[in-house]
């Protein structure tokens, strides 16, 4: 029902794609709704963003993951216009081996896994995916509506003596425990490793030999077993999947302020809960609403936005232990030309092959790498991925020109050294690594921009420049990674306050599942 005396509805903090989705949900159910969001465009890290005259780049995210159809049916996504790649991404070591080449059509990635890498390719990826079953279930990241699991839950979802060591796997042991049982040979399986590894720990701040570190390669191998959308490149960058969100949402009638950052939600005393009864923006406008879904990470959102009269000591000390290190590279080019690779990578020249470009160390390089970033040393051959979307989308690019992104491990984030000299010194690792393999590829860049954690933590509000709004640590998975209402048998004690960033159940990659909980939880509760 309406409150007259409101302004609004609902308000939601945050034009990211789980708070755009939140909204657009609410809207369409007639909840009179208005997104804030304090940055100059909305989309978040979904964005498609023009850093240089006439090249865009998505700034951060890249591909749709695959996403629940429940989920994709409500909010429109299945008329999306996605580019088909005949290849998702290439992955090597860069010394010499052969690529190992992820075709998107299954049967002919196999085929390559069996020709060029053997037979013992095939078996480790079919051990690997038949292991990642049931920690996906136990999971449940894209079991749409549903709170997150309970431990003994997650057990419960183990129907045999293989899945529940399967389940302990992920919440105990480490990547390379996994990796070693199923792709052992390091020289033979090393860029399926490789990629493998950095699958994972992209979302943490720990070593792939770190206990706990194989609940993130849980969370990267899950897909869901509904009929989905699998993951995909769309036309226009991933941009354009947050850009309809935000067309959908404003034309049925929604609210969207940028530059408005909210710097309090309003709480109302009522005996032992309080109620919100709105927000305060950084401008000093007060807005009203009976309902606030926030949509920035949730530690956040509990010890900075509320008073912290209105939450517990106990609940707030919960909320602040949250871990955020971000420790990564992210780099945006404009080139003269596309990549030319040499000797023996010569196939790669082929523009079917550079959509996504994997340059991976081993497991125990990226061990010592991280190691090594503890004690501010800038990792002497950093793992990179180079993607260069405007082969596939020219639009992104001034004509016979190229946008291209990389993302390297690990930055420095501790130690005494120099932040600015350690950005510069490792971005220019990350060129020379390329360059290595495409000769032609730093005399190509015309323009480029590196952005490290603290970069990314001030464009997007993401803590720590931690883009998972909570790492995907074992202890931060499960009934320790918040509902829409808060932790399992912890609720907030705050009535209609709801959670729904990617710090939420649900977790990170764009899947909407934490904004799409967060609205069905509001309307469930109406």
């Amino acid at each position: 029902m309406t409150d007259c005396k409101t302004d609004y509805d609902a308000i939601v903090i945050g034009a990211g794609h789980n708070g755009l989705a939140a909204a657009l949900i609410l809207q369409r159910a007639g909840l009179r709704t208005l997104c804030l969001e304090s940055g100059r465009y909305a989309g978040g890290m979904a964005s498609t963003v023009e850093l240089f005259d006439g090249y865009r780049f998505e700034i951060a995210g890249s591909v749709q993951f695959p996403t629940s159809a429940v989920v994709s049916a409500e909010l429109g996504l299945d008329g999306l216009d996605s580019i088909d790649l005949e290849v998702m991404s290439v992955a090597m070591r860069g010394v010499g081996d052969d690529p190992l080449i992820q075709y998107t059509d299954p049967m002919r990635l196999f085929t390559h896994l069996s020709e060029v890498h053997g037979a013992e390719a095939v078996n480790g990826m079919a051990g690997l995916l038949a292991w990642s079953q049931a920690p996906t279930r136990a999971l449940g990241r894209f079991e749409a509506g549903r709170p997150p699991k309970t431990l003994d839950e997650m057990y419960a979802c183990a129907t045999n003596e293989f899945e529940r060591s399967a389940v302990d796997d992920m919440l105990f042991g480490s990547v390379t425990d996994v990796l070693d049982r199923y792709l052992p040979d390091p020289e033979k399986h090393a860029a399926l490793r490789g990629s493998f590894t950095v699958l994972a720990v992209n979302t943490l701040y720990r070593g792939p030999a770190t206990p706990g570190s194989a609940a993130a390669l849980a969370y990267g191998l899950g897909v869901p077993d509904e009929n989905t959308v699998l993951m995909k490149k769309l036309r226009g960058g991933i941009g354009a999947l947050t850009g309809h969100l935000c067309d959908t949402f404003t034309g049925l009638g929604g609210q969207l302020r940028l530059r408005a950052k909210v710097t309090e939600i309003l709480v109302d005393s009522a005996g032992s809960k309080g109620r919100v009864a709105g927000v305060r923006t950084e401008s000093g406008d007060t807005v009203t609403a009976p309902v606030v879904v926030s949509a920035v990470a949730p530690d956040i959102t509990v010890t900075q936005l509320i008073d912290a009269s209105a939450v517990p000591e106990d609940v707030r000390a919960r909320y602040a232990r949250t871990d955020h290190r971000g420790s990564y590279l992210q780099m945006h080019f404009a080139l003269d030309e596309a990549p030319v690779f040499a000797t023996p990578y010569e196939a790669l020249n082929d523009p079917a092959m550079q959509a996504s470009l994997g340059i991976f160390c081993t497991p125990e390089e990226v061990q010592q790498q991280w190691e090594d970033a503890r004690r501010g040393i800038v990792p002497s051959d950093p793992t990179v991925v180079l993607q260069i979307p405007s082969l596939h989308d020219p639009d992104l690019a001034p004509a016979g020109k190229h946008a291209a992104s990389a993302f390297a491990l690990w930055f420095p984030i501790e130690g005494d050294g120099n932040y600015g000299e350690m950005k510069v010194e490792m971005g220019q690792r990350v060129i020379d690594k390329i360059t290595r393999l495409a000769p032609n590829f730093e005399r190509s860049i015309t323009r480029h921009t590196t952005f490290t954690p603290r970069h990314m933590g001030t464009m997007f509000g993401a803590p720590g420049g931690d883009y998972c709004h909570g790492l995907l640590n074992s202890d931060q998975i499960g009934p320790n990674r918040p509902g829409p209402r808060g932790f399992l048998g912890q609720p907030l004690p705050v009535e209609g306050l709801y959670l729904g960033s990617a710090g939420c159940h649900g977790g990170p990659g764009i899947t909407f599942i934490p904004g799409y909980n967060a609205a069905h939880q509001v309307l469930a509760d109406r």
